[in-house]
């Protein structure tokens, strides 16, 4: 029976850590602030919301929304992002994608149009560049983090190892490899075109499920030992929240493994959180 990597345990701890920064910012008068910028009601958007809303809550972070309409215009969208940036009260911003489909023609320049220096979910080319560059210039993606929080909590040492990852989204895919090959894994990325890609995944020491479609990966993709992070959040023809992963299927085989739900999910809310309380130490530290 494989470990399981329990997501609400990491969750906890890096909770922790954020409400510690947030008191110290209290202390100076300064109270963190979350802005959440919505376009319309897509249920998975509502859903993510209210977890981080919740989070903030009990974190003692400030979070303020601005709403706009499903059929909001571009402009309309670029000035709430524009207030976004100009509230300096405002540490952190998290901009709700993907977009309308009206609106994603121009998605990327919508996103880069938020300062890096706000932009807690690393949605912008400044920020993404920091990934894979390695400076400390604006946040990395939520996602990609929570994985290595998942495996830094748990001790599972990435250095030398063979890692897989299965996915190579800007969201998580690429982000996560660029991550791991920092910790010195030797990091194979997997694609639709790749060729049998259940051997390559097979001879993995960590793996990263991150393809976006649900139980993907069965019994044939995995051997004894491996770490698994699933990334995957689908729904199954019965209706259920599942992974990437055939948990059922791979749990018997590999050494550990998160669940979905249960996994990364939850730590990924805790990651934006945590790095909006980052974003308001920094300008503190800057005197602003």
């Amino acid at each position: 029976m494989a470990k399981r990597l329990s997501g609400k345990e990491v969750a906890a701890a890096l909770n922790e850590k954020t409400r510690a920064k947030a008191a110290e910012l209290n202390e100076k008068g300064i109270k963190p602030t979350l802005g959440i910028i919505r376009v319309g009601e897509n249920k998975s958007d509502l859903s993510y919301e209210k977890g981080i809303t919740n989070c903030c809550q009990f974190l003692t972070i400030e979070c303020e929304k601005l709403v706009l309409p499903a059929d909001a215009s571009q402009d309309e969208l670029l000035a709430a992002v524009e207030k976004m940036n100009r509230a300096d009260h405002i540490h952190g911003v998290l901009l709700f994608r993907p977009l309308p489909k009206h609106l994603q023609q121009n998605q990327a320049m919508i996103e880069n149009a938020l300062l890096s220096s706000k932009d807690v979910d690393g949605m912008t080319d400044i920020s993404m560049s920091s990934v894979f560059t390695g400076k400390t210039e604006g946040f990395p993606p939520c996602t990609p983090q929570a994985c290595m929080e998942i495996l830094d909590y748990y001790g599972i040492d990435c250095k030398g190892k063979k890692a897989v990852v299965v996915g190579r989204s800007l969201v998580t895919g690429k982000p996560v490899a660029m991550m791991l090959l920092r910790r010195d894994a030797t990091v194979t990325i997997c694609h639709t075109k790749t060729e049998d890609m259940a051997s390559l995944v097979r001879a993995a020491d960590i793996v990263i499920a991150a393809v976006g479609r649900a139980g993907i990966l069965d019994d044939t993709y995995f051997s004894p030992g491996q770490v698994v992070i699933d990334v995957g959040i689908n729904v199954d023809k019965e209706g259920k929240l599942c992974g990437d992963v055939d948990y059922a299927k791979a749990e018997p085989i590999v050494g550990a493994i998160t669940p979905v739900p249960g996994g990364v999910g939850g730590v990924t809310t805790s990651v934006l959180v945590s790095h909006v309380a980052e974003a308001a130490l920094k300008n503190c530290k800057k005197g602003r």
